[in-house]
């Protein structure tokens, strides 16, 4: 133990007072960072697992002082038999300590055991025992950093309860209750304001640049039917960065003449981006007044896209659907951040929802005013934030039915998402959370997207009028997050694991969360089927939701062929 009297400056013994431990916290701190250790939904390397388990550490760790302190206070005060005597102290401090830095350490040889597992559930190598020991220097960093900014609040409470004190005599009690109101306030600010605003503004200053820019191969279309042609009102250098590739990307007419072997029309691409017009609204007569200069009302089908938050459309599911119908179709989207989904959900997530119900209703009201015998086929389509977004716009199920939707593709919803969630809280009796059924799946069905069959298999039986599929698989964890993980075991952790999920993943209070939550991190760089990349099952899904007439299963394949060998040409996945 070090004696803080000799540490001389006053300076160095508050330093000191921010790093140690306390003895009832340190084994509560280690059990929890052992837990932290357990696997979740995918893989983690020795950073992210260091980051979790460093806060889970720290949490831990609090939690153990909380019951030191309860329990001195309401249940060893006054005991004959407590404090005991200090040579009892001595040795259960050795014990307790030499067992937390022992057990950590022997814990992470099944750990790495664990995160080779699921690395190999995802086709993918995990690391080794001695690598992933670098864990354990992460952990003691962050754990380290979160106990002492504490201090440093603690503190702050402390010194503001004692200028009450000295300036109005206040009771103890009185004090430090307001100086932790104070804290309080003050932390909320921070974060709501200085901390809140700052991390947009950076995140700004990181991606704005880049949508300023295009990909490398990525040319002007010179076809009247794309936006950003010469002829188009969404001029080429308004449309963004991912507007760019969508525009400029996909077959043309002549490949899917060569696909398909009968003649093709070239596919429409409609699409503004936030430079293209100053508001909402404007952006949205620029899109109406795209379709009709495209005559993208004559086409079999029309497929409205709320994007992702940067603007990203899936370039699998555009090129799939656009090979299905031979090029007779009109593809439309529109940007409403340049910011990644996660932060844009963070950040503005009603935005997205703003922007994708104005969309929505003003290309559905156009639709609606064409004779019933000449409208084309109208297909909602939406992934990850984009499927967030085109759900918010209806009130619920019925709606979609009602608004003449032929099929509805969602693609990896987040868990927040309003018709979602609604639908599966209500599923059918029975009916597992990691593949629901609702109504019997009359007009919507969801599919653990475990490969093309699973999808085949859910689409198989009779499915008449409006068809709706979510697609989600048992280990993305952008569709299982949820801040309900803090307390609360969800069912799909109660039941067997969905395809792709490991059998050894448990719920723990707290950590599971965190766990959960660094998976999000990594969830889009999972091999297909795993993760957030739904990229083997979308033509599946297209082909569940809206088949052309006369699609046999021999046509799938063909366009499978295709996709697996076109991988890539359309740009960038994000």
């Amino acid at each position: 133990m070090i004696d803080r009297t000799r540490l001389g400056h006053p300076l160095l013994r508050w330093a000191w007072s921010l790093v140690r431990l306390d003895f009832v916290g340190i084994p509560f701190g280690a059990l929890f960072f052992c837990l932290s250790l357990t696997p979740s939904l995918l893989p983690r390397d020795w950073l992210f697992a260091g980051l979790i388990g460093g806060i889970n550490g720290a949490i831990g760790y609090g939690i153990g002082v909380l019951i030191r302190k309860f329990l001195q206070r309401f249940v060893l005060r006054g005991r004959s038999w407590w404090p005991p005597s200090a040579t009892v102290l001595r040795i259960a401090k050795a014990v307790v300590v030499a067992g937390a830095l022992t057990v950590p350490v022997l814990m992470m040889i099944p750990a790495a055991r664990w995160q080779r597992q699921v690395s190999e559930l995802m086709g993918i190598e995990g690391p080794d025992t001695l690598s992933h020991m670098r864990t354990l220097v992460i952990a003691v960093l962050v754990g380290a950093a979160c106990i002492s900014v504490w201090r440093v609040l603690v503190d702050l409470v402390k010194l503001i309860a004692r200028m009450l004190i000295r300036r109005w005599r206040l009771q103890n009690e009185v004090a430090f209750f307001i100086g932790t109101a104070v804290t309080a306030v003050l932390i909320v600010m921070l974060v709501n304001g200085v901390l809140y605003r700052g991390f947009l503004l950076g995140a700004s200053q990181v991606f704005q640049p880049q949508n300023s820019t295009s990909a490398a191969g990525v040319a002007q279309p010179v076809k009247p039917e794309k936006s950003g042609s010469p002829t188009s009102f969404a001029p080429w250098d308004s449309l963004g960065y991912q507007g760019r590739n969508f525009v400029a990307g996909g077959p043309d007419a002549d490949e899917l003449t060569r696909l398909n072997g009968r003649p093709a029309r070239e596919p429409i691409r409609v699409y503004a981006g936030l430079q293209t017009a100053d508001t909402d609204a404007a952006r949205m007569a620029v899109l109406l007044s795209e379709l009709e200069r495209t005559e993208a009302f004559d086409r079999e089908l029309l497929v409205i896209i709320p994007t992702t938050g940067t603007g990203w459309v899936n370039p699998v599911a555009a090129r799939a659907v656009e090979s299905m119908y031979n090029g007779d179709t009109a593809l439309v989207g529109m940007q409403y951040s340049y910011l990644p989904s996660w932060i844009s959900f963070l950040g503005d997530r009603e935005k997205s929802v703003d922007a994708a119900r104005m969309m929505i209703d003003g290309i559905h009201q156009r639709w609606s005013a064409l004779p019933a015998g000449d409208r084309p086929k109208l297909a909602l389509y939406g992934e990850s934030l984009g499927s967030f977004a085109g759900q918010g716009a209806f009130g619920w199920l019925p709606d979609i039915a009602e608004s003449g939707f032929s099929g509805v593709l969602w693609v990896g919803p987040p868990h927040e998402s309003s018709l979602w969630s609604g639908l599966v809280v209500r599923r059918d009796p029975g009916t597992r959370e990691v593949e629901p059924r609702y109504d019997n799946g009359r007009t919507v069905r969801f599919s653990q997207s475990a490969g093309p069959a699973d999808v085949q298999r859910i689409a198989a039986p009779h499915w008449a009028g409006t068809r709706v599929l979510f697609l989600q698989h048992a280990s993305d964890p952008i569709v299982w997050w949820s801040p309900n993980l803090l307390f609360s075991r969800p069912d799909w952790l109660r039941e067997p694991p969905g395809a792709g999920r490991t059998e050894s993943m448990r719920w723990y209070p707290i950590v599971t969360f965190w766990q959960v939550s660094a998976d999000i991190t990594n969830a889009s760089g999972m091999p297909e089927g795993h993760g957030h990349n739904y990229g083997d099952t979308v033509l599946d899904g297209w082909v569940a939701v809206a088949p052309p007439d006369g699609w046999t299963p021999e046509d799938t394949e063909r366009i499978r062929a295709d996709l697996e060998a076109k991988a890539g040409v359309d740009g960038p996945p994000v």
